[in-house]
């Protein structure tokens, strides 16, 4: 097990700067409908990138395309990108800007940032598993949302407002 300190020590290994692959990416998102229905979906990463220094502060962002959320369901894929949900016309990203990340265990980062849906930034802290071999490097993370901090409050009898998310993020080294 290693320290917190040591953690540091291993993003400060990982100084530069690094771009998001979004071939390599994924975003999947999940909920409940009427209490009880699964409800998947998938979005697509558009771009991002870290910066990580030589003291291991982190810095970053990462873009999702808010038109692409793919539930396989078109008319409920149409619905999400309307006035009710993303409103994906007037706002077509969705971004989490990374302000600070530290490390909590040898592969494991706390990022510290802000996400930003339909125009509205909240406050975001993530628990990520980092790994990393040369020039690649992947942050994968599982949060729970609750969508109506950010204006997203419509919800057919039983929906959740909850929603998780699960994001892979691949970076290559500039």
């Amino acid at each position: 097990m290693t320290s917190t300190n040591s953690t540091r020590d291993s993003l400060s290994g990982l100084s530069g700067t690094w771009t998001l692959d979004p071939a390599k990416t994924t975003v999947d998102f999940r909920t409940k409908a009427m209490w009880v229905l699964p409800v998947k979906g998938t979005a697509k990463a558009l771009n991002g990138e870290a910066q990580i220094g030589t003291d291991g502060a982190v810095k970053g962002t990462l873009v999702i395309d808010a038109a692409s959320f793919d539930t396989k369901n078109k008319k409920r894929d149409e619905h999400l990108r309307s006035e009710d949900f993303l409103e994906a016309i007037k706002y077509p990203t969705i971004t989490f800007t990374a302000n600070s990340g530290r490390g909590v265990g040898s592969d494991r980062v706390e990022v510290t940032g802000e996400l930003t849906v339909r125009g509205r930034s909240q406050p975001l802290t993530l628990l990520a598993d980092l790994s990393h071999s040369g020039s690649s490097a992947t942050v994968a993370t599982e949060v729970e949302i609750d969508r109506s901090l950010w204006g997203v409050s419509w919800a057919k009898m039983g929906a959740g407002l909850k929603n998780q998310l699960v994001i892979r993020a691949h970076f290559d080294r500039v």
